[in-house]
This record gives C-alpha cells, structure tokens and sequence, in this order.
C-alpha cells in the first residue's frame, strides 16, 4: 500500500494532537520554556540539514528567487485566511478569544511537518519501493511534535495532518513517474539541495517558534519549486 507511510504519518499527528489537548492545563511556564527549547531543536536540524548542500549557490539562488514570489503572492497571508476560514467553519462564525488560535496551530504545524527532507525521501522509498520506515520514523517524531504544539497553540495542530498527508501521499503517487522520466542523478542532486533549503526554512521555523524571530515561513515556499526549476536547467544545458 503506497500511502500507508503517509497515513501513519497524519495519524501520530492527530493522535499527538489529541494527546496534547488532553494535557493542555501543563503549567504555562513549562509549556513556554518546553516550546523554546523545541524551537532551538528545529532551528538545529534546520542548520544540521543546510550542510547536505554541495553548491550552496543553488540555494542562495532559489530562497532569494522563491522568496521574492512568495512575498508577491503573499502566501503568508493566503494560509493564514486559510486557516482561519477552518477556524470560522469550526466555531460557526462565532468569534472565540484564546491564547491559541486553530490558525495559527495549523499553519505552524503544517510547515513544520511539511518541509523537510524526511517527508520527500520518506514519501519517495513509499512509492518507488513501498519501503515506509522513514514516514513511519517521521510520524513518530512529528507525534511527539504535535503533543506540545498542541498543548500550546491549540486544536489546529490536528488539522495539519491534512496537507502532510496530501503533500507526502502526492509524492509518493507520483514517485513511479518520477523515476522514468528524471535521470537518478539529477533526481539525487534535487533532493540534495532541496534538503538544504528547507533546512534553511526549518531553521526559521525554529526561531519563530523561539520567540526570536517573525519571518513569514510561508512565502519561502516557493523556493523549492525554483530549486526543481535550477536542477533541470543545470541537466540539460551540461
């Protein structure tokens, strides 16, 4: 089954989610300090995963390019309005005052869980060998992950289980059709580099989360459509 990775994956983020509601009434100071400490944590995978990158020019290229059209959609925007369309939907149009908000739950969780080099390598040995050992490890990490996002930013760290099974299921139907048409190098530099970009947006993350920067994670996005872009070119004008 090709998408078993994918919905084990999604079910230990629910299941973490609905863990950490249970546990909401942790003390705030411990909530605090245990969400900083994960924040520091994603911030040093982030690093740890930036130094996969062997032409560190393609990343600089493709964050500065994805960037610049992320900021000019305003993606940011967009999955805010997203999620807090879902949060109207779920309150009926009643507006509720928390410390948490669903968009803000969804949103933070959907890119933690999303970008990252585990979910495109986890997705792709799902489909080319229906091997799930690395969306399964995965889940278990992001499980973990959800129980104090959960706790600490609300119930919309359970809706993000959403588009990590939808982004990692994609991947995983599409990985046959990826192996016949792309060469295995450039299929392996493409992963490569796209590593060490969303390892520069996990490390952003990470700081968000922190409390020590605000950047708009969203509207770096597209920077991995542009590293795809940059590997093709470099394949077929060498």
């Amino acid at each position: 089954m090709i998408l078993l990775g994918s919905f084990l994956n999604a079910l230990f983020i629910i299941m973490g989610a609905l863990i950490g509601r249970v546990f909401r009434n942790i003390p705030e100071k411990m909530k605090e300090t245990a969400l900083s400490i994960i924040g520091l944590a994603v911030a040093v995978l982030g690093i740890q995963m930036g130094f996969e990158s062997n032409n560190f020019v393609i990343v600089i290229i493709s964050l500065v390019i994805g960037t610049a059209l992320g900021e000019w959609f305003d993606l940011d925007r967009m999955f805010n309005r997203f999620g807090q369309w879902i949060e109207f939907l779920l309150m009926r149009g009643k507006v509720k005052k928390s410390n948490s908000s669903i968009a803000e739950g969804f949103v933070t969780a959907s890119l933690i869980f999303v970008i990252g080099s585990m979910a495109i390598l986890g997705a792709l040995d799902s489909g080319l060998r229906n091997d799930h050992d690395v969306l399964i490890t995965k889940g278990i990490i992001d499980g973990f992950t959800s129980i104090i996002l959960a706790s600490t930013l609300g119930i919309g760290v359970l809706l993000s289980a959403v588009p990590v099974f939808i982004y990692q299921g994609a991947i995983a139907l599409l990985a046959g059709a990826i192996s016949v048409y792309i060469p295995e190098a450039a299929l392996d530099l493409f992963i490569r580099e796209m590593t060490a970009t969303g390892g520069i947006m996990i490390m952003a993350i990470g700081l968000n989360i922190a409390g020590l920067t605000k950047i708009r994670i969203a509207n770096l996005l597209p920077s991995i459509i542009i590293v795809g872009v940059i590997v093709a070119i470099l394949f077929v004008f060498q």
